[in-house]
């Protein structure tokens, strides 16, 4: 296991030192290194001059693609072991770690490493019989990637490769909360060979680090992924030094489900669309919306199912729940519990803390499902970031629709019924960046990821996402007649 920062091709062990928890029992599984001023003027000096003079900038396409490819490598090779750190530093059920998080991670790498060239490609416009113009896409410069402790590796990776299939080069800054996979990751990095200063990754806390990187004038663009109240400390200290963002922001996804679907698969996906993670995603649809004629049947088998989901250590392959990634996020998750039951909602399940003994280290907390929200509430409008969902009847598609918008977030929606024009037309009007029909979660690196409203600005993957890496040049090429544009005749010399 790596411990160490990776800055300008070197791992750099540190003084100081900071504790990693288990969240499934509030163990510690070891320390690592922290980043001083001094490791984040060595990481932006070394960014800098590695874009602006390294030999980064000079190499081929087709060497650019085999390094990508082999951080790919690298990742499945020691897929066991990322899996395994993943789960010890979040809590996540290994075989989510397993299974999801870490092949997507490596394909990722594998699919801007084959389609990168492509994307890069030049275009030529022909203005008139005066001028054509050239568009060119290169590389914003030192990109800084922000990733938060929901999804350590999987987002680091997103961000990553596209930024180096642009030509970047990248300080990653991993949340304090989990470190370890992306360290892990430094390690190998360190490995392949990368040329120095490309790949920097720090560790330490954002309150310390981020206003140093995200304010200085040597970062060209902001990667951020997390809450909204840190999201907004970003843009203000990006606002010091102008630069190009993208942030992917809270959500309070809505779930709407007409009484034509498919009972059975929208109340599994459902209990998948809140529940997984530990409710811990941004596009958790914490809102469902059923309408009225199924409402009861979906209510109760939902209810039924969510009772019967099995808690345990991320560890244990049996687990299908792990715990929250922090005693301070449980106790967010317990607040909002409490002042829903305050303001009226009915609580039809969970909403404590699991009395197993077996769980009393970790923190755990039930299945949660209330009935009876109105969009006045808080537990409505406010992301909660837990396993609480939220059912709500509806009998008209246009209330469907407004209880659906009724929210400062625009991240995600899902829309459930056998009618496929319907569910298209539906989703046309829902104020969200990305719907699923009949389905949930399903992300792929050839589409476009990101939301609207306060959910943010941006997309990830893509030919979109990657784009957003780049900056574009045009340039205007005079096409007259011996060379001599109009303009020359201007003053009429």
């Amino acid at each position: 296991m790596n411990k160490n920062l990776l800055i300008n091709g070197t791992l750099i062990k540190t003084k100081e030192k900071q504790k990693v928890i288990n969240p499934s029992n509030g163990e510690v599984i070891t320390e690592v290194s922290v980043a001083s001023q001094k490791d984040i003027e060595s990481a932006l000096k070394g960014a800098r001059q590695a874009f602006d003079k390294g030999e980064w900038r000079e190499i081929s396409f087709e060497e650019r693609k085999k390094i990508i490819l082999k951080i790919a490598e690298g990742i499945l090779e020691h897929a066991g072991e990322f899996a395994r750190l993943e789960t010890l530093n979040t809590g996540k059920p290994i075989k989510e770690s397993t299974f999801m998080d870490i092949p997507s991670a490596a394909k990722t790498f594998e699919y801007f490493a084959h389609n990168f060239e492509k994307f890069l490609k030049d275009e030529s416009i022909d203005i008139s019989a005066e001028a054509k113009s050239k568009l060119l896409r290169q590389p914003q410069g030192v990109v800084l990637l922000i990733v938060p402790w929901n999804y350590p590796l999987l987002i680091a990776s997103w961000k990553m490769a596209q930024a180096l299939a642009a030509g970047n080069t990248v300080i990653l800054k991993p949340s304090s909360l989990t470190p370890l996979t992306a360290l892990q990751l430094a390690g190998i990095i360190k490995e392949i060979g990368i040329p120095k200063g490309v790949i920097n990754v720090i560790n330490g806390q954002g309150g310390v680090l981020g206003k140093a990187l995200c304010a200085d004038k040597r970062v060209d663009m902001i990667s951020f992924t997390g809450s909204n109240e840190v999201g907004r400390r970003v843009i203000n200290y990006a606002s010091k030094n102008v630069k190009k963002l993208i942030m992917e922001l809270g959500g309070k996804s809505a779930s709407i489900i007409l009484k034509d679907a498919d009972l059975e698969a929208a109340v599994n996906s459902s209990l998948c669309s809140i529940f997984l993670n530990q409710g811990q995603m941004c596009t958790a649809m914490s809102r469902i919306f059923v309408e009225n004629d199924i409402y009861n049947a979906f209510v109760e088998d939902f209810v039924s199912k969510a009772k019967s989901i099995k808690l345990g250590r991320g560890q244990d392959y049996q687990t299908q729940m792990g715990p929250l990634i922090s005693e301070a996020q449980r106790a967010r998750v317990i607040k909002y519990v409490k002042k829903a039951k305050t303001e009226g909602a009915q609580l039809l399940c969970g909403g404590k803390i699991p009395s197993d003994e077996s769980l009393k280290k970790g923190f755990f907390f039930e299945p949660t499902v209330f009935a009876g929200v109105k969009p006045k509430m808080q537990i409505f409008q406010e992301e909660v970031f837990g396993p609480v969902s939220c059912i709500s009847r509806f009998h008209k598609i246009e209330e469907a629709l407004d209880l659906a918008n009724n929210t400062e977030f625009a991240l995600a929606a899902c829309i459930w019924t056998k009618d496929r024009e319907k569910a298209q037309a539906l989703a046309s009007r829902i104020n969200a960046g990305n719907i699923w029909i009949n389905t949930y979660g399903m992300f792929y690196n050839e589409v476009p990821y990101g939301g609207f409203k306060q959910s943010g600005f941006g997309k990830e993957l893509g030919k979109d996402g990657f784009l957003e890496y780049t900056r574009l040049k045009n340039i205007v090429i005079d096409t007259t007649k011996d060379l001599k544009p109009l303009v020359n005749y201007w003053y009429g010399f």
